[in-house]
């Protein structure tokens, strides 16, 4: 089964791509903060990790910036979900190392093919 950590302090948007990715036989793990999204991520080694950009104690980008220094999550694809402007979350997602962004609020039509093929270009 392949499984996503979302790294997310928002409860309500946790279980909102709880509900939509679960039918699809993903295997779902959640992280209310940086710090314990970067230790649940090393000990877990999830197939894709979603990471808000804006989290309680340490941002997003600290979060990928961590992640991408350790050899086994380098493989690891890391998506930035913001609810920022689109071109200014693309470019700090890209900039810090992510493999792509979703703009919040998710449109549950299109999340699971989002999410798919970001599983597809996983790196080997």
């Amino acid at each position: 089964m392949i499984t996503i950590l979302q790294i997310e302090d928002n409860h309500a948007n946790r279980l909102l791509v709880e509900r939509v990715l679960t039918p699809h036989n993903y295997r779902l793990l959640h992280a209310n903060d940086g710090e314990s999204g970067v230790a649940l991520a090393i000990e877990e080694k999830p197939d894709l990790i979603l990471v808000d950009m804006g989290l309680p104690d340490v941002d997003g980008q600290t979060v990928v910036t961590l992640l991408r220094q350790i050899p086994e999550m380098q493989h690891i694809p890391i998506v930035a979900v913001t609810a920022w402007p689109p071109e200014k979350a693309m470019e700090i997602a890209q900039r810090y190392g992510c493999d792509g962004c979703i703009t919040k609020p998710i449109d549950i039509r299109t999340f699971p093919a989002e999410v798919a093929s970001y599983l597809e270009k996983r790196k080997s």
